[in-house]
Order: structure tokens, then C-alpha cells, then sequence
């Protein structure tokens, strides 16, 4: 009798196992690539998307900006008609601050002095302090202005001579003491004058006098 031996042998077996693990560790690998593949891309795409962002943020930025500079220009013309607006009112404060420390400001001054009831522009401290030291500085309240009048005014260089008319030498002895005072003249210097008859009998005796002073604006 032939007997015939349809199961493979041991080594057959062994062969065909070793094969199938071979394939088995050849797909796990292939699929491992296939895992890390997957990942990098996955960080690769967000690494992209967190690029695209913060540009997408930058363009919105300056859109953004853009649009406010547009909005800005377009109102250009009303912005330069204010600012001329506006320039134009601040030379004319210049204007007028230039002249209340110029020679206006110097003649208000004189108005003061020669008011009644008002004298000369002096810091009140100072004023206190030259009270104690000299009286002779300081202005007498009860002085009739009215008896001293300004005849000339003439200013070369912020020196200014003073020409006028006084009833007597104490008009213009307290005349002088109350520029003295001001903080608007300096230097006060009493020229020689001298006595002025009346009118031919007719009017009061006066003196003429001139000051020479300096003026400060």
C-alpha cells in the first residue's frame, strides 16, 4: 500500500510561520510610518495655522490702521481750515500780550500813576518791605495826580524823558517816587527844572520838570 502524506512537514510549517511573522512585522512597521507620518503632518498643519493666524491678525491690523488714515485724509481739508483758524487766533493773543508788555502797557502805567485813588504797579511785599526800611520810598495815597501834567513823552531805546508841569517841587518829588515804585521803570532821574510864571498874573506859578527813566517790557 502507497501512502501519501497530505500535511506539510515540520519544516514546511516552520517556513510558513517564519513568512507570516515577517509579514506581520512588515505591516506593523509600514503602519508605524504611516502613524508618524500622520503626527509630523498634524504639527506641521498647526505650526502653518498658527503662522496663518497671526498674519490673518497682522493684515486686520493694518486694515484697520489703513482705514483710520483714509478716515483721517479725507477730512484733511477741514482739519488744515481749523488749524488756520486756530493759528490765526494764537498771533493775535501774541499780538495783544506783546503790547500790554510793550510801550501800551508802559502807558497805562503812567495812567495808573497819575489816577486818583490808584498808583503804581508794585509786588505788595516789597512794597511792605521798603516801608520799613525807607519811607521816603514809599508814595503817599493822598496825593492829588491832578497836580502834575505830562507835556512830553520821548522813548529812544527804552529810555524814556519825561517833560511836564507840576504845582510845585513835592508834586514832582511824589511823581518821581511812584515810578520809583513801578515795576515798569527803572533808573529814575530828576532833571533840572525850574519855575514857570503864571500867565501874567492870571494863573497859579508852576514848575517845569524832566525825568529821565528807563522802561521795562
Amino acid at each position: 500500500m502507497i501512502r501519501v502524506n497530505l500535511l506539510p512537514n515540520a519544516n514546511e510549517r516552520r517556513t510558513a510561520a517564519a513568512s507570516s511573522e515577517s509579514s506581520q512585522a512588515w505591516l506593523l512597521l509600514v503602519m508605524l510610518a504611516v502613524v508618524v507620518e500622520i503626527v509630523v503632518l498634524f504639527f506641521v498643519h498647526q505650526t502653518k495655522q498658527d503662522e496663518y493666524d497671526e498674519v490673518n491678525a497682522e493684515v486686520t491690523k493694518l486694515t484697520s490702521q489703513i482705514s483710520d488714515i483714509q478716515a483721517r485724509v479725507k477730512d484733511h481739508k477741514n482739519i488744515k481750515k481749523e488749524l488756520e483758524v486756530l493759528r490765526a487766533r494764537e498771533d493775535a493773543i501774541a499780538k495783544l500780550q506783546a503790547a500790554r508788555r510793550g510801550p501800551t502797557a508802559v502807558l497805562l502805567e503812567l495812567g495808573r500813576v497819575l489816577t486818583v485813588g490808584k498808583g503804581p504797579t508794585v509786588d505788595p511785599e516789597k512794597l511792605e518791605a521798603q516801608k520799613q526800611v525807607r519811607t521816603g520810598q514809599v508814595f503817599n495815597p493822598a496825593w492829588d495826580p491832578k497836580r502834575v501834567w505830562l507835556t512830553g513823552y520821548t522813548e529812544t531805546n527804552r529810555n524814556v524823558r519825561l517833560e511836564g508841569l507840576a504845582r510845585d517841587g513835592g508834586d514832582v518829588y511824589e511823581f518821581a517816587q511812584r515810578l520809583k515804585l513801578s515795576r515798569y521803570f527803572d533808573d529814575v532821574q530828576l532833571l533840572p527844572g525850574k519855575q514857570k510864571d503864571g500867565n501874567r498874573g492870571d494863573g497859579p506859578d508852576m514848575v517845569t520838570f524832566a525825568l529821565q527813566v528807563k522802561v521795562n517790557y
